[in-house]
C-alpha cells in the first residue's frame, strides 16, 4: 500500500526581520530584462546572459528570498542541492548581487503542472469573458488556500501550478533537504 505523497508551497519567511528588499534583474548595464515574467513561467528559458539583481532596499539576504515580481533567489548551496536532487525540475541562473559577496542563483521551476484542485482549495476564481482579459480566460485568478492533486503531479519534485504560476511548490523530500541543510528564508505551507 502506497502512502500519498505530500507536497509543500514554498515561499519566503516574511516575518525575518531585517530582510533586504531585491528588484527586477537587469542585465550588467543596468536594464531591466526584457520579460521578467520568463522566469515564472514554469519551462526551462534560453540563456539571457550575465544579470544583476540590484538591492532596492539594504538588510540581510537569506538564502532564499524573492526579487522584483516574486523570482526566486537562493544561495549557491541551496542551487546546487536543488540542481543535484531535482535536475529535471529546476534551471539555476547565476547573478550578481551588489556588495553580496556570496553567490546567488535564479531559481527557475521547468515544469508547468495542470494540478490544483478546485474542490480542496478554499476559494479559486477563474477569469471569465466579462473580465475583459482574454489571453486569461479560464486562468486562476485568485487561489485561496491552495491545494493540489498528488495524483496529477508524476515524478517532479519541484513545480508552479498552471494557470496559477505563483505558487512554487516541492514534494515532501525536498522540503526535508532543504531544512536539512539550515536553509535560512524560507516557509513551508503543505498543499
Amino acid at each position: 500500500m502506497s502512502m500519498t505523497k505530500r507536497f509543500f508551497e514554498l515561499a519566503p519567511d516574511m516575518l525575518l526581520p531585517g530582510r533586504c528588499s531585491l528588484g527586477i534583474p537587469t542585465d550588467l548595464g543596468g536594464r531591466e530584462v526584457e520579460d521578467p515574467w520568463v522566469f515564472k513561467r514554469g519551462r526551462r528559458i534560453e540563456n539571457p546572459g550575465r544579470l544583476r539583481i540590484p538591492v532596492d532596499v539594504p538588510g540581510r539576504t537569506f538564502d532564499f528570498t524573492l526579487a522584483g515580481i516574486s523570482t526566486p533567489v537562493v544561495h549557491v548551496r541551496v542551487a546546487t542541492l536543488l540542481t543535484e536532487l531535482a535536475p529535471e525540475d529546476v534551471q539555476v541562473i547565476p547573478v550578481e548581487i551588489p556588495g553580496q559577496p556570496e553567490q546567488y542563483s535564479i531559481l527557475v521551476a521547468t515544469r508547468l503542472i495542470e494540478c490544483i484542485d478546485d474542490a480542496a482549495s478554499r476559494e479559486v476564481e477563474r477569469w471569465t469573458a466579462e473580465d475583459g482579459r482574454p489571453e486569461k480566460v479560464g486562468q486562476y485568478r485568485d487561489v485561496d488556500g491552495l491545494r493540489i492533486d498528488p495524483s496529477k503531479v508524476g515524478d517532479a519534485k519541484l513545480f508552479r501550478t498552471w494557470g496559477w504560476s505563483v505558487a512554487l511548490i516541492v514534494s515532501e523530500d525536498l522540503k526535508l533537504a532543504l531544512e536539512g541543510l539550515g536553509v535560512t528564508g524560507m516557509r513551508f505551507t503543505e498543499v
